[in-house]
């Protein structure tokens, strides 16, 4: 057809893909058509792009519920998932690249998504979701990617999404069947069967621990090193520390120096894969457990980054005995004192704790209050539970204030730990 007036093209080009078989030999060519989005055009092309995607924290929530309940995990895949879209906007791309002579002056209108277009994200996840709620299923608050159905027996069938992976688990196998047998109706899918997890390092030489306790990096270096290695290789480790909470402190001091990188803090990102050469098999482990309890443990380094002297915060929950979720972040303020650098943390593991338990709600799992926050600070725990002001905690009332209100009204409740028994120390 011809462009409508006022209307523009979007590029578009063949991708040349190979697909190996597990013994290394070829299984098949693919040539996919793919858009060139970096030509869309604000408000003529697309009007909006974002997609939820499922929290790494809400799949290792249900890999706890699932341990403790003897639930089944599934994994299925969708193929060509953003295929599936279909387009609100009227968007016109160029004849593909080898037809020119054949279509002449013509253009192609999509009626369905590409692969490349800004929205194409945003148009599956939105079918995807038609989908779901069309069979009954009641999609999350707390993760939009999170759908249940519940049946009149008091069963349950869960399912989340992570682009073109769904988790598919629960009690009822009578509906989990159902479902798999209605998403292929609506989508092409394959089905994995049981939930597998693989990854393999070789070729560096093993090292004891990620990263040497008295490093201590600056943000200028004496030898510059390659950006796109040092990015390529911290983004991954990014990745990795979703499953290998045992570096989550090493990565985020690495990633710290993303845009301004030198040969000590690549060495820093070596001593990371040489400690994970020598600790291959290392993961987290789901156990079945008779604990229905939330456990929040919080600590903080005061000071502790030599550039700005900024602290860094660490927490780590349990969810029915096992560890779902856990965060080592540089605090946004300077902390005035090690009191303030504990409180905000102590602030930071309290929201994390509410997050989980809105999700085991939406799942109508059992909730023992008040959820358990340990801190190795007793001045931190004193101020929680005192409503006095001081001179000392006026620069942190709004965080004062927050504790104290979930204190008052049960949902938590905060008993001490030693330094020596607590868990998130390695997080800072």
């Amino acid at each position: 057809m011809t462009l409508p007036d006022g209307k523009k093209t979007v590029g578009c080009k063949w991708v040349f893909t190979v697909k190996y078989d597990s013994d290394g030999s070829i299984e098949r060519y693919k040539a996919r058509l793919v858009a060139k989005g970096f030509t869309q055009t604000y408000g003529i092309d697309y009007s909006g792009t974002f997609a939820p995607v499922a929290k790494l924290n809400t799949v290792r929530i249900l890999l706890s519920l699932a341990a403790n309940l003897d639930w089944p995990l599934h994994q299925l895949d969708v193929k060509n998932v953003f295929l599936n879209g279909d387009l609100e906007e009227e968007v016109y791309v160029d004849i593909p690249p080898g037809f020119e002579d054949k279509f002449g002056s013509n253009v192609c209108k999509l009626n369905k998504s590409l692969y490349g277009l800004k929205q194409s994200p945003r148009a599956w996840f939105e079918k995807f979701t038609y989908s779901m709620k069309k069979q009954g299923y009641i999609q999350g608050q707390a993760d939009h990617t999170l759908f249940t159905k519940f049946s009149q027996d008091g069963k349950i069938v869960v399912l989340i999404v992570y682009v073109d992976d769904i988790v598919l688990t629960g009690d009822d196998i009578v509906e989990m069947t159902r479902v798999k047998e209605k998403l292929a109706l609506d989508f092409e899918i394959k089905d994995l069967e049981s939930m597998r997890y693989f990854l393999g390092m070789s070729g560096c030489r093993p090292a004891d621990t990620p990263m040497d306790p008295n490093a201590r990096l600056w943000e200028e270096g004496t030898v510059p090193v390659d950006t796109g290695r040092y990015q390529r290789l911290v983004g991954k480790l990014i990745y990795l520390s979703h499953t290998r909470p045992d570096i989550a402190f090493s990565v985020s001091v690495v990633s710290q120096f993303m845009h301004s990188h030198f040969e000590e803090h690549l060495e820093a990102v070596y001593r990371i894969l040489r400690y994970l050469k020598a600790n291959p098999g290392k993961g987290l482990f789901f156990k079945k457990t008779s604990e229905r309890n939330v456990f929040i443990f919080t600590d903080a380094d005061w000071a502790g980054s030599v550039t700005d002297r900024r602290s860094t915060s660490g927490y780590c929950t349990y969810v029915w005995g096992n560890l779902v979720t856990w965060r080592s972040k540089k605090q946004g303020v300077v902390a005035r004192s090690s009191v303030e650098a504990e409180f905000r943390a102590m602030a930071q593991g309290i929201c994390e704790g509410l997050w989980i338990h809105r999700v085991l709600e939406e799942l109508k799992m059992k909730i023992e209050l008040p959820l358990k926050l340990y801190s190795n600070s007793k001045a931190a725990i004193s101020i929680a539970h005192n409503p006095v002001q001081h001179d000392i905690t006026k620069h942190i009332e709004i965080d004062r204030h927050f504790i104290k209100e979930k204190l008052d009204a049960g949902i938590i409740c905060l008993p001490f730990v030693t330094s020596s028994q607590q868990t998130a120390d390695i997080l800072t």
